[in-house]
C-alpha cells in the first residue's frame, strides 16, 4: 500500500466500511477503504465493477490500488478522490434550470452504466420479486405501520410482475444526489459503488422518489428525461410505481436500528409518496406531471 502524510476520516454515508480521505507521499490525494478480511472476495468483485465503470467516460472514484493490510486483518481499497461538493448540497441554491439540466447528465451517466456488456457469470439466477415481498411482509407484521397503507401494500402485491421485465444490467446500487458531486468544472461525479448489483435497470430510480424530489423536482425529471432520451415508456411508470410502493413502506421498517429521527424521516418520505401517487392510484407521480 502506498505511505500517507496526512489521514482524514470521512464519515458520510451508511457502509460499514471505514473511509479516510488520504494524501500520499507523491502528493496524490485517495480514497482509502478499509473493510474486514473476510469481505476479500466480495470487494475485490467490487474493485473489479469499479474498473468497468471507470472506461465509460464520466468523473468518477477510479481505481487505483486494492489488496490486504499488512497485518492480514483489513481488506484495502484505493480509489481516486473527486473533487467538488456533495451535489445534494448543492441542487437546492442553483437555480431549476441548471437543476433539470444536471439532472439531465446524471441520466445520460447512468444509462452509461447500464450499457456494459453483462458478464455471463454474474447475470442472477433469480429476480428480486420474493425479496421484495418478504420485505413488506416485515414492515406488514411490524408496529411500525402507518394510517393508511392499505392500499400501497395491496399495489406492490398485485403488480408485483411489473418488475424484472427488463434485461439485468450492471447497476451502481445507491444512486441519488447523495453519492453524486458537483466538480468545479460544473460536471458530476460519481461515488460510493459499493451497492453495486445486477437487477432491473428501473430499479435505479425508486431513490428519486426517497432521496431525490424534497432536494430538487426539476433534477429528477431531468434525469429521467435524459435516461430515455426524452421518451418515458410507459412500462417504466408501471415499474418505479411498485419500488417507490415497497421501498417507502419497507424503509420504515429498515430505519428501526438506528433510532425515532430516522423512522420520522422513512415514514414522512412515505407519506410524500402516497400523496405523489395518490395512493398508488396513479403510476406516474405528481412532481412529474406538472412539468
Amino acid at each position: 500500500m502506498r505511505k500517507f502524510i496526512t489521514s482524514e476520516p470521512v464519515n458520510k454515508g451508511w457502509s460499514n466500511d471505514r473511509k479516510y480521505k488520504v494524501v500520499t507521499e507523491e502528493g496524490e490525494t485517495l480514497l482509502l477503504r478499509l473493510s474486514d478480511a473476510v469481505e476479500y472476495e466480495a470487494k475485490k468483485k467490487e474493485f473489479e465493477i469499479i474498473q468497468k465503470y471507470a472506461g465509460l467516460g464520466f468523473p468518477m472514484s477510479q481505481p487505483v490500488e486494492f489488496g490486504r493490510t499488512e497485518d492480514g486483518s483489513r481488506v484495502y481499497m484505493l480509489l481516486s478522490w473527486v473533487e467538488g461538493m456533495d451535489l445534494e448540497q448543492v441542487l437546492p441554491v442553483l437555480p431549476e434550470v441548471q437543476q433539470y439540466q444536471l439532472g439531465r447528465k446524471a441520466g445520460t451517466i447512468l444509462k452509461r452504466i447500464h450499457s456494459l456488456l453483462l458478464e455471463p457469470d454474474d447475470k442472477p439466477a433469480a429476480t428480486k420479486k420474493e425479496k421484495k415481498l418478504r420485505q413488506l411482509s416485515m414492515y406488514e407484521q411490524s408496529a411500525l405501520r402507518i394510517n393508511g397503507d392499505e392500499r400501497a401494500v395491496r399495489f406492490v402485491r398485485e403488480n408485483i410482475d411489473y418488475i424484472w421485465r427488463e434485461a439485468p444490467v450492471y447497476q451502481h446500487g445507491d444512486y441519488h444526489p447523495g453519492n453524486l458531486i458537483y466538480t468545479p468544472e460544473g460536471r458530476i461525479g460519481v461515488i460510493d459503488f459499493n451497492r453495486w448489483e445486477v437487477g432491473d435497470p428501473y430499479e435505479e430510480f425508486y431513490k428519486l422518489e426517497s432521496f431525490g424530489r424534497e432536494l430538487s423536482i426539476p433534477y429528477c425529471i431531468g434525469q429521467i428525461d435524459a435516461y430515455f432520451e426524452d421518451h418515458v415508456p410507459e412500462d417504466f411508470w408501471k415499474a418505479l410505481a411498485v419500488y417507490v410502493a415497497q421501498a417507502s413502506l419497507y424503509s420504515i421498517k429498515w430505519a428501526e436500528p438506528f433510532g425515532q429521527e430516522e423512522i420520522d424521516g422513512m415514514v414522512r418520505r412515505c407519506r410524500a409518496a402516497l400523496d405523489d401517487y395518490d395512493g398508488f392510484t396513479s403510476v406516474i407521480p405528481k412532481w412529474y406531471l406538472r412539468s
